[in-house]
């Protein structure tokens, strides 16, 4: 069953356009994280009209959807995260560490986090809601 609540994270931002509107909660949230990916995505490519449709798209998120802030309820929460990583033998800190953050942002707003790549969040299951999309 969907929620109708949720925290997108950069993956399902990125693939939204493909995904079924069913597949996804009626009411959803992003990390400012997931803003800072985005953003720095803008910088990845030298290819212009690359940069100016992904601006427009970075745009049109930001006015439709609640950015919720890394505050200090978050870090508090990423230590959690971090623990329950550190648990089943995973690094959390290097690549995956923005994910970690994302996911910090769901469990401190008790939200589902919504992802295409599941297996990145390996272990939080008993501290998170993860739906794969």
């Amino acid at each position: 069953m969907i929620n109708p609540i949720g925290l997108l994270d950069t993956s399902v931002i990125i693939d939204i356009e493909q995904l079924p509107a069913e597949h996804l909660p009626n009411d959803f949230s992003v990390s400012a994280l997931t803003l800072a990916e985005l953003s720095a995505g803008l910088m990845a490519t030298d290819h212009m009209p690359t940069r100016v449709a992904r601006q427009l798209r970075l745009q049109n998120l930001e006015s439709m959807v609640e950015v919720l802030p890394f505050d200090a309820y978050c870090a508090r929460a990423y230590a959690a995260v971090f623990a329950a990583v550190r648990t089943i033998g995973r690094k959390p800190r290097g690549s995956r560490a923005v994910d970690y953050m994302i996911a910090a942002t769901a469990l401190a707003h008790q939200l589902p986090l919504y992802t295409r790549n599941p297996k990145d969040f390996e272990g939080l299951e008993q501290l998170i809601d993860i739906v794969a999309v």
